[in-house]
Order: C-alpha cells, then sequence, then structure tokens
C-alpha cells in the first residue's frame, strides 16, 4: 500500500464522485486506502457526504475507520447514525476495547440503546465491563478478546480449544495458561505445544515467569512496565488474580501520545486537554489559570524591583543586566525541572532517589554556574572599570543559576510526592518564580557589592 498524501484536488474529485452518487467510482478509490487515511478525510466532507462514503465500505473497515476518527469528529459522525446502525455496523467488529472506548463518548441513554441492539449478549455484556472501569486504568484499556487454555488439558485439547477461540481475534500474541479457575498461571509457547507428545499436559510445559497487571493499576504504569520489558501485550488480571483481558502495544501508544501531548501542554501553561478546534470559551479558560499566575508574578516581581528602586536612581546601569538575570535564572529552571519531570514520567528516577538527583543537579549546576559567572565577570571587566557592577553580575550569574538548578529539581519531585503531575511544575511555574527570586538576589547583591566597594 502506497503512502496517501491528502490534497486538495482529491477532496474536490471525492466531493464531486459523491455529489453524482457514483458508487463505483467511489469504492474504487476507497478500497485502495488505509482506515487511517480514509479517517484523514472525514474532516474535509460534510456529514452526508461522510456518510455516502461510509456505507460504502464493508462492516469490518467501517469499525476500523470508526476508531480511527478523532474523538470530536467519530462523536459528530455517529450523532447522525441511528443506534441500530452502530451497533450493527460498527461495534459488533470491534474488538471489545474499542468498543467500550466508542460507546463510552456517548450519553449514558444513546449507550443503552446501542447495546440493547447487540445481538450476542456475551459480546455486549463484555462491553458493559469494560465501561465500568476507569478510562485511564488497566481495565479501561484492555480487551476481552485472547487465547486461554486450562493447565490440566491434554496438547489436543488445547489445539481444539485454541482454533475455536482465535476464530474471534485479529491477532494471536500469547496463549494464556490458567486454572480452573481462571487464575492466570503462564504462558504457552507455540513451539513447545507441537513439540510435544499428544498425551503431554498443558501444566508440564507452560512457562510460569508472565508479567501481568491489577485492572486498577493506572494506565501510566502499564506503559512505563511495557516500555521496560519490551512487551507487544499484557496480561490483566482481576484482584484475586483471575485473568479478565490483555492490553496491547498499540493502546499503549496511544496512552503515552496522550501524556505527551498533556505534560506539553502543562509545560505552556494550558492547564486543560484541549484541540484546536475547541470553543474559544474552552481555550481561554485552559490558558487563563497560568497566565493569571504569570500576571500576578509580575507584580510582586515589580514590588521587589520597587523596593531598590533608590539602586537603581543612583546606580541606572544595574538595569541593564536585569533581563540577563531573569532569562539566565528561567532557562536554567526550566532545563533542570524538563528533565526530572521526563525521568519521573518514564520510571526512570523514583522518590527514594531524589538525594542522588538533588545532589547530581548540584554538581551539574555548580559546573554551570561557574562557566556563567567567569564568561560575564570577563566580560564585564573589558567593557566597564566598575568592580560593585561587575562583582554583583558575576555572583548575582552564579547565584541565580544554583537555585534555579535546584529549585527546578525539587519541585517536580516534591509535586510527584503530593500526587500532583510534576509536569505543572514546567514553563510558567518555573519561569516566574525564578524571575522573582532572581531578581531579589541579583538587586540584594548590588545593594551589597555598591555599598562596600563605592
Amino acid at each position: 500500500m502506497m503512502n496517501f498524501e491528502l490534497t486538495r484536488e482529491f477532496v474536490e474529485n471525492l466531493r464531486s464522485l459523491i455529489e453524482r452518487k457514483d458508487e463505483a467510482a467511489v469504492s474504487e478509490i476507497i478500497e485502495a486506502l488505509h482506515p487511517a487515511d480514509i479517517a484523514e478525510i472525514y474532516e474535509e466532507l460534510e456529514i452526508e457526504e461522510a456518510k455516502f462514503l461510509y456505507f460504502l465500505m464493508d462492516d469490518d473497515t467501517g469499525a476500523d475507520v470508526i476508531t480511527e476518527l478523532e474523538e470530536d469528529d467519530r462523536k459528530r459522525f455517529l450523532a447522525s447514525l441511528p443506534s441500530d446502525v452502530i451497533a450493527k455496523r460498527f461495534i459488533h467488529k470491534m474488538n471489545s476495547d474499542d468498543a467500550a472506548d466508542v460507546l463510552g463518548e456517548l450519553d449514558e441513554e444513546r449507550q443503552k440503546e446501542v447495546l440493547s441492539h447487540i445481538d450476542d449478549v456475551s459480546t455486549a455484556g463484555d462491553i458493559v465491563d469494560l465501561l465500568n472501569y476507569d478510562e485511564d486504568s488497566a481495565g479501561g484499556l484492555m480487551a476481552k478478546e485472547l487465547i486461554k487454555v486450562k493447565e490440566s488439558w491434554s496438547i489436543p485439547t488445547c489445539l481444539r480449544s485454541m482454533r475455536r477461540q482465535a476464530e474471534e481475534i485479529d491477532e494471536v500474541y500469547y496463549v494464556y495458561v490458567v486454572d480452573n479457575d481462571d487464575i492466570l498461571k503462564g504462558t504457552l509457547s507455540l513451539k513447545r505445544m507441537l513439540l510435544s507428545s499428544a498425551d503431554a499436559r498443558v501444566k508440564d510445559i507452560y512457562n510460569e515467569d508472565v508479567i501481568s497487571v491489577n485492572v486498577n493499576t493506572s494506565s501510566e504504569e502499564v506503559s512505563n512496565i511495557m516500555d521496560k520489558y519490551d512487551l507487544v501485550v499484557l496480561p490483566v488480571v482481576d484482584n484475586i488474580g483471575r485473568l479478565v483481558g490483555r492490553i496491547t502495544i498499540d493502546d499503549v501508544v496511544d496512552v503515552m501520545r496522550e501524556e505527551a501531548e498533556k505534560d506539553y501542554q502543562y509545560a505552556s501553561g494550558i492547564t486543560e486537554d484541549v484541540e484546536s478546534s475547541d470553543s474559544v470559551w474552552l481555550l481561554t479558560r485552559a490558558r487563563i489559570p497560568w497566565l493569571m499566575i504569570g500576571l500576578f508574578g509580575g507584580i510582586l516581581g515589580s514590588r521587589v524591583i520597587g523596593g531598590f528602586e533608590s539602586y537603581l536612581d543612583n546606580y541606572p546601569q544595574m538595569a541593564f543586566f536585569m533581563p540577563l538575570i531573569a532569562a539566565m535564572g528561567g532557562n536554567v529552571g526550566i532545563q533542570s525541572s524538563a528533565i526530572v519531570v521526563q525521568s519521573l514520567a518514564s520510571g526512570d528516577m523514583g522518590i527514594d532517589t531524589a538525594w542522588g538527583k538533588l545532589l547530581k543537579e548540584l554538581a551539574v549546576a555548580l559546573l554551570n554556574a561557574t562557566v556563567m559567572a567567569l564568561l560575564i565577570f570577563g566580560y564585564n571587566r573589558l567593557i566597564d572599570s566598575n568592580m560593585a557592577l561587575t562583582f554583583t553580575v558575576s555572583v548575582a550569574m552564579f547565584s541565580v543559576v544554583i537555585f534555579a538548578s535546584l529549585f527546578g529539581t525539587f519541585v517536580p519531585m516534591l509535586l510527584k510526592r503530593v500526587n500532583v503531575d510534576p509536569a505543572v511544575a514546567t514553563g510558567p511555574f518555573i519561569t516566574t518564580l525564578n524571575d522573582i527570586i532572581g531578581m531579589f538576589i541579583y538587586l540584594t547583591l548590588g545593594s551589597y557589592f555598591y555599598n562596600t566597594l563605592m
């Protein structure tokens, strides 16, 4: 399949064919496209045009396209369809996790309507079970479809059961072994099973070394576990160890992307998960809290500067380096906090290693501060013979870099300790506080050196 590029000419041609109701030509176009490409086209079509396109697809492709749509686009499209169409054309062809995700975006009354049109009670029951889990938990991520065998079975019995179960599954990653109570015991290698004699039992050849997660494990921890152990699928158990589902790597990639987007928004001073297509009110509401913090931080910073007004009146050259001190403090703080936030998010650094991390950042800060202070000292000696200003800027640079680095390291770890996303420590939060404290350090040192050396 060739890489698809959505162009204006392509869209205009497709819309023209849809307007003429040329089903054969439209079908020929979409048959050559991946579901993700078809979902990309949706944004360029009106609802009625999209419905014409979708009803030309087979049920499997239609279900795949629905799962590929952006959430807002999917909501608008499903809102235009009857509940029985959603159930029979899309939901019954989806894996249980995708079906639960789609239904979870509908209101409760619409969910009941769609579920009532699903003929297979077992399938409907699986979806209902998944809807009851928190969407940010392993239970909310998992799918019910998997292959499991009993440890007491013989190899022929095992094979017959696997054939039946495989009919309902797109990809077979692992064969799970359970006991008579469905307690997860391990995994079964297809190679060992094929090489074993017909009278062998599953309990004699299965692998007991299996990593699993509880249904209540957070989605972030699930992604960290799968990343750490290079897993493509992870079994999920309930509170007594019964196998209830499995999470595949594609679901975790979605979690990783969402977490990265959320952290980036936090670092940019946006407090909610928003898209560019959201309303003006929602976008404003998401941005205004940190802007208000920046506003009050600026007011506080101006009060700090106002407290040293007499020194600035007598020694106006001090004002020349105020932007430099503020910028360096903010940059160093963001660098330190970004590294710590990344380590905490990936699970590479636990709270127990906080002191070690703090000491390491102190060593880095000392080296950076020394280099920056020496450079600014040499610059001032070359262009200005004022020793008071030279010492003020150099010592302030050294002090601000040290403080900003340690502050940028300590704050994310503190937020993690109190169960607040440490990503909020980056961006406006660190920058604003470092500006205020950096100005205070600079002006305080200035008053001391000018009183001492002048």
